[in-house]
């Protein structure tokens, strides 16, 4: 019978920073070759500014290898040691058509990401891009993350994923109807951005809270790259990104109708500083009910609640831009909260004004329009090397031990061979 643990303690949203830096770019769809970017040098920066949480998933490519590459330089671990930042990776997705939430997978998954993050834990574990499978897979894979929340101590807490808000609010709706235990984490993506601010949507907001979702991360303020002056990405996957042509070309006109206006030499009326700002700020704000307690953005131990916000970067120059906005938007809203009424302050005030006028040019077809997640047609496949690798017994898992008080399986003892890349 197995023994069980207490679980995890204190609640996510008291645990969690307010920006997050995700870790999706260390792939070649947003670039030609990830091996080629200055990785370490990335985190190891990123966790001298204060980032203190990284976002990743085994889809992602080379992510997980890279991120737990960086981690493990003697450099990195000597100045920050694990228990110093927290790690959020997911499990379920196996490619772009291929998924698999199978409770068996889920513990291969989760012991493979525990091996190439070179950690003995992970913070967080969502169900990847949750509207591919089955509401049913999803719950019994909830379940079995759990279990290794409660049996083996390697995962910490538990989530999902996805696109469209309206199928992430009826999953979290359904796993606590049916299991008792609310989420911990709900993470959405490209849906509190200057084309689509469903998210902030209070009538979604209070389904996820009623929920009992302790905290919900907004991923992608610029809608995968499609938000920029140059347009989506075009990595060494080609062109991916699922916006329609209609609506690229209305953010070209968007981009354009911002440059053109006021002629900012310092750049910031692009389309791409524009919409990071919009985001950041309306998360930190709308957010704060599934955000997390921050105690350290003011003096005298004042707690703001704060949306949480993840950022992708592929470079030291992106990190630093997006580390000086987030802090100049995050100083908008505390001065902001601090005044009563709340007013506005004018660099807020001058920003969002340039948000509205591109969301004015976006026109009514586009705003909050949200392309079809899966795809019409789509059908769950498995590669022959996945289905092989699911016929062989499934390796023994090793025995649990503690680890500074936490039941933990050492990363030594976990078996390297059989894994899918």
């Amino acid at each position: 019978m197995p023994i069980a643990f207490p679980q995890p303690r204190p609640p996510l949203a008291e645990t969690l920073p307010p920006v997050i830096l995700g870790t999706a770019t260390f792939n070649a769809q947003y670039n030609p070759d990830p091996y080629a970017l200055p990785t370490t040098a990335l985190i190891h920066e990123a966790l001298r500014s204060g980032i203190r949480a990284f976002d990743t998933s085994p889809y992602y490519g080379p992510s997980e290898t890279l991120l737990g590459d960086a981690l493990a330089t003697p450099e990195i671990r000597a100045e920050f040691p694990r228990e110093s930042y927290r790690l959020l990776t997911k499990a379920g997705r196996i490619g772009l058509d291929s998924f698999d939430y199978s409770p068996a997978w889920i513990r291969r998954s989760v012991r493979r990401s525990l091996r190439r993050l070179r950690t003995e834990y992970l913070d967080v574990v969502y169900c990847h891009d949750v509207e591919f499978v089955s509401p049913q897979e999803v719950v019994e894979a909830v379940k079995e993350l759990r279990r290794l929340r409660d049996n083996d101590g390697i995962v910490r807490f538990v989530g999902i994923s996805g696109y469209p808000v309206d199928v992430l609010c009826e999953l979290a709706e359904r796993v606590f109807r049916e299991t008792g235990e609310p989420l911990d984490a709900v993470m959405s993506y490209a849906h509190c951005t200057v084309q689509n601010a469903r998210l902030p949507d209070p009538a979604v907001l209070q389904r996820l809270v009623n929920a009992g979702v302790s905290v919900v991360p907004n991923a992608s303020p610029l809608g995968m790259g499609l938000l920029r002056c140059q347009g989506p990405p075009v990595g060494g996957h080609g062109d991916w990104h699922p916006a329609p042509d209609g609506l690229r070309a209305a953010v070209r006109r968007a981009a354009e109708t911002l440059l053109h206006r006021g002629r900012e030499e310092d750049g910031s009326n692009r389309l791409e500083v524009v919409a990071i700002r919009y985001a950041l700020s309306r998360w930190l704000r709308d957010g704060a009910a599934v955000g997390v307690f921050d105690t350290n953005t003011t003096g005298g131990g004042q707690q703001h609640r704060l949306g949480v916000n993840v950022l992708g970067v592929s470079n030291l120059s992106e990190l630093r831009e997006c580390l000086r906005v987030f802090h100049e938007v995050l100083d908008d809203h505390l001065s902001a909260a601090e005044q009563e009424p709340a007013k506005e302050t004018p660099r807020a005030a001058h920003f969002r004004t340039l948000a509205e006028s591109a969301r004015a040019e976006l026109s009514p077809e586009w705003i909050d329009y949200a392309w079809p997640s899966p795809p019409p047609g789509f059908t769950n496949t498995l590669p022959p090397e996945h289905l092989r690798e699911l016929e062989e017994n499934e390796t023994t898992a090793p025995q649990a031990k503690k680890v500074n008080g936490n039941h933990v399986v050492s990363v030594q003892e976990i078996p390297s061979n059989n894994v899918v890349s």
